[in-house]
């Protein structure tokens, strides 16, 4: 018997129990799948057979089932990709499902061909039995994508990448021998002892506990270990507990569908908790900040380990053994900062070294300190430096914490920006502390609170950046190098965040109903809310209002009635399934409105009675259900909306058709709709939007044809259709789209062919096209009488790093 029998035998194995998962999973891959099952199944009992006869084949049928064995490693390589392919990216879903079909054919050839015509002439038929168990891959498919305005700032995007870069070099300044050493102290822990359920990393705020426990979760060795079935959760001050639990529960035992689980087969999280054994699995608690709450997300089942991160030291009962993060050297503090304040390693002989010196040695080896401090200084002169040295060694009282040193000495940070900057920088604190902000509601909030224009909120957003006070993220999500606006969240760290989340409001809110509040912004984190739980309140100067919740009911805020001077609404509910909105009646005194985000909940049906938001410019609708809210038999837009200049619907499923008085909303300037599967069509009058100038519609999957119409936009820079992938060709009438500037239709595979380059060439502003290989050389003959166009061929970039956020 070869060595490759046995093999053959185990892949086959292997790959059957995930093609199994494929057939229960993947639409597209679905038939492919069963038609390979039933092949399979047949050649297990004469793999098995082969595998313990102990006879040697001849060499021609060895090198055949060599060669076959070959094709099952590739289709179970091949199976892997597909279930750990998200559903949303629906052109990769169609490669692999061809490649589905290329390798159902390879097997039905070898099964008719020489395994028919050789290996059963020496082979006995053997019964074969076999039990087993099926994981499904953890899909979270939690997406908040919104729509940002083109050339509203490549500085952004830049930004985002600057950080993604200075993250990167960060790690490697203090990843030499020390983060090494780290590193493998602590996998020694996760994977070296099977004796320990539960492990953690200990170390004072800002020592880099997370940027560790990310290096554990990204190293080769540990994700083999775990076969790539790692989760890493933020657990924060006053987490969601139910959510959490239902989120580590589904991971483990793989029935969460769809990134949601079924709360009442959640045992209860304890430690004295017993079940079976199941395949390694990994969950990393980042920012525990109690013992009670611990435990209470801890499942002591073999072969599944937490991973604790805090600034806590638990009791041994609790986690076994921990690591504690060392603060760094000398040497690594100065790499470190000089990397922040100078964007290199060392002293630059332009500085004065020893006023560096000073500063690094009051930052005490916490990375996060150096970062923060460095890039406040950066490019600053020598007497701002002289300043913030004073103001350093001020702030060390002997009988403060390391700790306390470190946030008086962030705060120093704040405290030289400028008056708008830091304003905007403490809004930060009305959002939930483990949730990532999407860009476009913080810069509306910006806007509207603080009297700026959009231009300004992104110069402050990239400030606040640079300055390392808050992180800028790109959506790996969106499958693509070449990530708009809308794809980018804001992250910050814990050190800025709201320390109180609770299931109803403050008592104190209570006691004082008898006086109006004169916040500017005010912000609610809340569970389920009824009328009787609101208190009677005043907030007569509120400009913005940020009502987050976990649940499937909320009743507004009865003090909405009288809100005059609202102008940001923002609701975002965090649980599972979408949230009937009761009193949706406070809406009629909004008059003064301006920008509304309504985020998984069920939009009521809008009519001219229940929602006349005669001063609405933004509206943007996340993960909701919205076509009762679209009844075209009820709905005037033009009436309710009548100065909406920005309608966002995303990931809204249920989106069939736009009503038809879309088209007589002359304000509309910019229209995204986007992972909406179910939209079939645009009105037939989409050319009256004569204002329009940004169309983004992406991974409308049932999308197959563009109104002729689209021709009349003559407004119209950007048109967007990249994922629609039905869409079947660019109407003849995008030549007369002379305005338009930029096409991006990567992922079109449908489309294989351009309008006329007579037509294309009537397109004198366009100068950019984002499009696949497939049609690339289209679009540079139509190039060579447009020396202005740029023709970029979309990469195909994936990743599944967003399965761990």
């Amino acid at each position: 018997m070869a060595f490759n029998d046995f093999f053959a035998g185990e892949i086959a194995m292997e790959l059957l129990k995930q093609l199994i998962a494929i057939s229960r999973k993947s639409c597209l891959c679905k038939s492919s799948a069963d038609n390979l099952i039933s092949s399979i199944q047949v050649l297990l009992p004469i793999i098995d057979e082969i595998k313990y006869s102990g006879v040697e084949l001849p060499a021609l049928r060895q090198s055949q089932l060599d060669r076959f064995s070959e094709t099952l490693r590739g289709g179970l390589e091949l199976a892997r990709k597909v279930l750990a392919s998200s559903r949303w990216n629906v052109y990769k879903n169609l490669q692999l499902a061809r490649k589905m079909e290329k390798l159902e054919k390879q097997v039905e050839r070898f099964v008719s061909g020489p395994m028919q015509a050789h290996l059963l002439a020496d082979v006995h038929h053997m019964r074969f039995e076999t039990a087993e168990r099926f994981d499904r891959l953890e899909g979270r498919l939690e997406q908040r994508l919104s729509s940002m305005k083109i050339g509203a700032g490549g500085w952004v995007e830049e930004a985002v990448k600057r950080m993604e870069v200075e993250d990167e070099a960060s790690v490697g300044i203090v990843g030499g021998v020390g983060l090494d050493l780290a590193k493998n102290n602590v996998k020694k822990l996760v994977i070296g002892r099977d004796d320990l359920n539960v492990v953690g990393i200990w170390g004072i705020g800002g020592s880099g506990k997370t940027t560790l426990a990310n290096e554990i979760c990204r190293d080769n060795q540990v994700r083999s270990y775990f076969n790539n079935r790692i989760l890493f959760l933020t657990v924060s001050q006053s987490p969601d507990l139910a959510q959490l639990r239902e989120k580590i529960w589904g991971f483990i035992t793989g029935n969460e569908a769809m990134g949601y689980s079924n709360n009442s087969f959640v045992p209860p999280g304890k430690l004295q908790c017993e079940w079976g054994t199941g395949p390694r699995t990994l969950v990393v608690l980042d920012d525990v900040w109690s013992s009670s709450v611990l435990e209470q997300l801890i499942f002591k089942i073999p072969s599944y380990k937490t991973l604790v991160v805090s600034r806590f030291k638990f009791p041994t009962k609790v986690v076994g053994e921990v690591y504690q993060v060392q603060l760094l050297r000398d040497d690594e503090s100065m790499s470190l900062f000089c990397h922040s304040a100078f964007g290199q390693k060392s002293i630059p002989p332009t500085a004065n070294e020893t006023l560096v010196k000073q500063i690094v040695n009051e930052c005490k080896g916490l990375p996060l300190a150096l970062k923060v401090i460095g890039a406040s200084l950066r490019d600053q002169p020598e007497m701002y430096w002289v300043s913030a040295k004073k103001r350093l060694t001020r702030g060390e009282p002997i009988c403060e914490s390391h700790e306390n040193k470190l946030l008086e000495r962030m705060a120093i940070s704040v405290d030289y920006l400028n008056k708008k900057v830091k304003e905007c920088f403490l809004d930060l604190g009305s959002f939930p502390e483990d949730k990532k902000i999407p860009l476009d509601v913080l810069i509306n909030m910006w806007v509207e609170s603080h009297g700026i224009d959009e231009e300004d909120a992104f110069a402050i957003l990239v400030e606040l950046s640079d300055k390392n006070l808050l992180t800028l993220v790109k959506d790996a999500r969106s499958g693509d190098a070449y990530s708009s606006y809308h794809e980018i969240y804001v992250t910050q760290h814990d050190r800025l965040l709201m320390p109180r989340r609770d299931t109803e409001l403050p008592r104190d809110w209570g006691r004082n109903t008898d006086r109006p509040f004169n916040a500017q912004i005010v912000s609610v984190h809340t569970g389920e809310m009824r009328e009787m739980d609101w208190y009677p309140m005043e907030f007569p100067k509120a400009e913005v209002l940020i009502l987050n919740f976990a649940s499937n009911e909320y009743f507004l805020p009865p003090f909405m009635d009288d809100m005059p001077k609202l102008r940001a609404l923002i609701i975002i509910n965090y649980n599972t399934t979408e949230a009937t909105l009761l009193n949706f009646s406070v809406f009629t005194n909004l008059t003064n409105l301006r920008s509304l985000w309504l985020e998984k909940v069920l939009v009521p049906e809008l009519s001219n009675t229940t929602a006349p938001l005669r001063n609405l410019r933004k509206l943007s609708t996340v993960l909701c259900k919205v076509n009762n809210s679209f009844n075209p038999s009820v709905l005037d837009l033009p009436m309710i909306f009548p100065r909406l200049t920005e309608l966002v619907i995303d990931h809204c499923d249920d989106l069939v058709k736009l009503p038809v008085s879309i088209c007589k909303v002359n304000s509309l300037q910019s229209l995204s709709i986007t992972n909406s599967h179910r939209l079939s069509e645009l009105p037939a009058g989409f050319g009256l939007l004569k204002e329009l100038q940004i169309l983004r519609l992406y991974a409308c999957l049932e999308l197959k044809v563009l109104p002729p119409s689209i021709g009349e936009l003559i407004g119209l820079k950007y048109l967007g259709i990249s994922q629609c992938v039905n869409l079947r060709s660019l109407p003849r009438e995008i030549g007369r789209l002379a305005s338009l500037e930029i096409i991006d239709m990567r992922e079109c595979p449908q489309i294989v062919n351009l309008p006329s380059p007579v037509m294309l060439l009537n397109l004198k502003s366009l100068r950019r096209v984002i499009c696949d290989d497939e049609v690339s050389e289209d679009w540079k003959n139509v190039k060579r009488g447009m020396r202005h166009l740029h023709v970029q061929v979309a990469e195909k970039w994936y990743s599944l790093d967003w399965l761990h956020d």
